[in-house]
């Protein structure tokens, strides 16, 4: 697969778990999330499959993510890594929680499934 057509895949995967209808269906995070997946969270916490399976779909809290500057990086034929920048974006349309994104994905039987994900705040960025 060519880099630029594993970045549209992956990028479309990794925003598709912004999206609040993603983030409330176990199903579809099911499907999304490898079995050992492991994400060290941008608060510094550390998550597991089986945490985030329990947290998000019963989540209240709606939100609105900025992503942008993605990068892929192909580490074997089934494993990449995704870079990005992204921010939360307020009701009047501000950005805040400023966050670098990292994230392993690998393509298995059923498709890509993110194994690792990272997120280090970082300083305020302008959108692209």
């Amino acid at each position: 697969m060519d880099k630029i057509s594993l970045l549209s895949i992956l990028r479309e995967l990794e925003c598709e778990l912004h999206q609040p209808e993603c983030r409330r269906n176990r199903e579809r995070l099911m499907q999304l999330l490898a079995p050992d997946f492991r994400e060290f969270g941008r608060s510094g916490a550390s998550y597991t499959r089986d945490h985030i399976l329990t947290k998000l779909p019963s989540d209240p809290e709606v939100l609105k993510i900025h992503a942008q500057d993605f990068a892929v990086q192909a580490l074997s034929d089934s494993i990449a890594l995704l870079t990005y920048r992204s921010a939360h974006t307020g009701q009047s349309g501000e950005l805040y929680r400023h966050t670098n994104r990292s994230s392993i994905w690998r393509f298995a039987s059923t498709g890509w499934q993110m194994v690792f994900h990272q997120g280090t705040p970082t300083d305020p960025f302008e959108v692209a």
